[in-house]
């Protein structure tokens, strides 16, 4: 009985995922207590042509945005398909992950999760060729992040 009561209060939409930042500077217990905390959302599957007025537009829906953080190419410090948005309190992020994860967005179906908060130096990509690593393997063309993965363009 008390597992399906449990299930009333429970939100996926704010649960925190099973995915964790590799980079994160601190230990497993640390990490998940911050997520916990956090009013800071990472951002993917943006276009490179996603611009922070438009993000800016969305995510002010659900609260008051303190600060949209663009993420950017390491190498050409261009747009490279994600960002940070940060709210002021949690209840704003959390709406934002019930009501925008999953959303259209520069016709593109955006996805949001939490993030332990920002620190300068996340902003770029982590992948060999600056840009994010997803890009470098992606054999398909996306005009909206590219054109071909950095991988295909190479060869």
């Amino acid at each position: 009985m008390s597992i399906k009561l449990n299930a009333l209060f429970s939100d996926s939409y704010v649960d925190v995922s099973q995915y964790r930042d590799q980079h994160f500077k601190g230990n497993r217990y640390e990490q998940e207590k911050l997520l916990k905390q956090s009013a800071t959302l990472y951002v993917g599957n943006l276009s490179f042509y996603t611009t922070e007025e438009q993000v800016h537009e969305l995510f002010a829906k659900c609260g008051d945005v303190k600060r949209i953080i663009i993420g950017l190419d390491k190498i050409k410090k261009t747009a490279c398909g994600f960002c940070f948005v940060e709210y002021y309190t949690r209840a704003d992020a959390e709406n934002a992950m019930r009501f925008v994860n999953g959303t259209r967005l520069d016709d593109r179906i955006i996805r949001t999760d939490w993030d332990a908060g920002f620190k300068e130096g996340r902003q770029y990509g982590r992948g060999k060729s600056g840009g994010q690593v997803r890009d470098e393997y992606r054999q398909d063309y996306d005009p909206a992040r590219g054109g071909y993965g950095k991988m295909v363009q190479k060869s």
